[in-house]
């Protein structure tokens, strides 16, 4: 992810609800030159459940590496078309180190993006082809995000990320969810994950 809130915005009811099932999930963030908001990541992991990884310089050989020493079934990053700058560059790099490691070791088995502000990029809606129920995990995800208390939490991301996980839970008639879009790799679409 770009920044040291996204999994938590964009996948954080999803990340809790693996690691709620018994999995071993990861979430790669480069380093922030704010400590503080390192160190907020940081807290925000130990609420999720998750390992964290923050290199100083997040590159594709160092990231390819790092895919094919964990071997992931799933990978997230964002929209290849995503409205921030900075989302784009960071789903750049993501897809460079997936294809390397997808062609090394046969990991991750499916990728997804993420969903974006307001569920928009830049060719428009997000067309989410997974949408999973986070409404056993939405605290969870909502606690994780508050923990990043330098960033405008209160004024923007919480009042987003709920009506978000709304409206995508209404699609698929639950309380809460988060959408999710299959990327394709080395010109195939990966297979669909049962359950992302």
């Amino acid at each position: 992810m770009a920044h040291p809130d996204d999994a938590e915005l964009w996948a954080g009811g999803t990340l809790a609800l693996h690691r709620a099932a018994g999995a071993a999930v990861t979430v790669v963030v480069r380093r922030h030159r704010d400590e503080v908001r390192n160190r907020e990541a940081v807290r925000s992991a130990r609420i999720l459940g998750v390992d964290l990884h923050q290199p100083d310089e997040l590159t594709w050989p160092w990231l390819s590496d790092l895919l094919v020493e964990l071997r992931p079934q799933i990978a997230v990053t964002h929209p290849l078309r995503d409205v921030h700058p900075g989302h784009r560059e960071t789903a750049e790099l993501a897809v460079e180190a997936l294809t390397g490691a997808v062609a090394a070791c046969g990991y991750p088995r499916h990728v997804y993006t993420c969903d974006s502000y307001n569920s928009l990029t830049l060719d428009g809606p997000v067309p989410a082809g997974t949408i999973v129920d986070i409404t056993a995990t939405f605290d969870t995800k909502m606690r994780a995000l508050a923990a990043h208390a330098s960033q405008p939490v209160d004024q923007q991301y919480r009042p987003m990320a709920d009506t978000l996980s709304r409206l995508w839970g209404a699609r698929v008639g639950v309380a809460r969810a988060e959408a999710f879009v299959p990327l394709p790799l080395l010109g195939r679409l990966l297979p669909c994950s049962p359950s992302l």
